[in-house]
């Protein structure tokens, strides 16, 4: 098979933290977590700061493309967050969302086909 898509139709980094960030902060919602802040802005980490239970919760959203495991996360970078959340007596989770073209998870993940999101929730660090 032959793949004529062009640069300019597969989504961008920033594109796919988007749309990670809108599938966590919906299922999120869904669990009935209470936003603090929320930053959108790629690499600044944490992106969600929410509250659940009078618990405060930093999330880091990482998105990847697969092959990549979404479970897979930069142990430095969270060790840095977790250091940062002890100040605030904070928990710290990992939310990683996987992206792949729904048709065929080998094929390039472009804008103009369905896509498949792998997200099994948050991991707690």
């Amino acid at each position: 098979m032959f793949d004529l898509t062009t640069l300019a139709d597969k989504p961008t980094e920033q594109e796919l933290h988007q749309l990670a960030m809108k599938t966590v902060g919906d299922n999120l919602i869904a669990q009935g977590y209470e936003f603090v802040a929320v930053n959108s802005e790629l690499k600044k980490d944490p992106q969600f700061v929410c509250k659940k239970e009078k618990q405060l919760i930093f999330i880091v959203v990482k998105a990847t493309v697969y092959p990549a495991n979404p479970k897979d996360y930069d142990l430095e970078l969270l060790d840095k967050i977790k250091s940062h959340a002890e100040k605030y007596d904070a928990t710290v989770c990992f939310a990683g969302v996987g992206f792949a073209r729904a048709d065929n998870y080998n094929l390039p993940l472009v804008k103009s086909q369905p896509y498949a999101i792998n997200y099994e929730g948050l991991q707690y660090l």
